[in-house]
C-alpha cells in the first residue's frame, strides 16, 4: 500500500466541540467523553477533539464555528446550546452538526422537520419549553388554593438565555 494511502487510513477523526461557556463545566465534559467512549472513541487514542469555548460571549460563536470549519473537523458537536448549533449551521452546509438543545429545532431553524431534518444538522431535543405550562398546570391541580407560585432559574444557563 502506498505511504499516502496508509497515512490517510491512520488519520484520526476530529470532533469540533463548540460551546458558549468555558472549560469550567467539568461534568458536561466528562459526560461527553463518556458517551464517546461508550461508542468506542477515546480522546487522543482514536479520536481528536478540537475545543472552542466562547467564554460566555455568544457573539464569539460564529468566529469559533468558522475556525472549526477551517480546521477541517469531521463533525461539530454543540452540546446544550442553541446559539452554538446555529453558529455551526451558519458556518457550514457540509460538515455534520450534532446538537443537544431544549428548544424545538424546527422553530429555531436548525432542521426543516423532526421527521426529516434534512441538511447537515441532527441531535437530541428535550423540548423543556413545551413542558413548562404542563408542569404549572400540574402544580395548580395539586394546590388549587394557591394564588402565587415561585420559579427558580439559573441566569447563567446558556440554554435559557437564548
Amino acid at each position: 500500500m502506498p505511504v499516502a494511502a496508509r497515512a490517510q487510513q491512520a488519520a484520526m477523526p476530529v470532533i469540533g466541540f463548540l460551546h458558549p461557556g468555558s472549560v469550567d463545566n467539568a461534568d458536561m465534559l466528562a459526560a461527553f467523553r463518556q458517551g464517546l467512549s461508550e461508542t468506542g472513541y477515546v480522546e487522543r487514542r482514536n479520536v481528536t477533539i478540537e475545543y472552542r469555548w466562547a467564554q460566555d460571549d455568544n457573539n464569539r460563536l460564529p468566529a469559533l464555528a468558522a475556525d472549526l470549519v477551517r480546521y477541517g473537523v469531521n463533525v461539530i458537536a454543540t452540546p446544550s446550546s442553541t446559539a452554538a448549533a446555529l453558529a455551526a449551521k451558519a458556518a457550514t452546509t457540509t460538515i455534520p452538526i450534532v446538537f443537544g438543545i431544549g428548544f424545538d429545532p424546527v422553530s429555531v431553524g436548525l432542521v426543516s422537520s423532526l421527521n426529516s431534518p434534512g441538511g447537515n444538522s441532527t441531535g437530541v431535543v428535550s423540548m423543556n419549553t413545551e413542558l413548562g405550562p404542563k408542569r404549572l398546570g400540574l402544580v395548580r391541580e395539586l394546590l388549587p388554593q394557591a394564588t402565587r407560585f415561585g420559579l427558580l432559574v439559573n441566569p447563567g444557563s446558556h440554554e435559557c438565555s437564548e
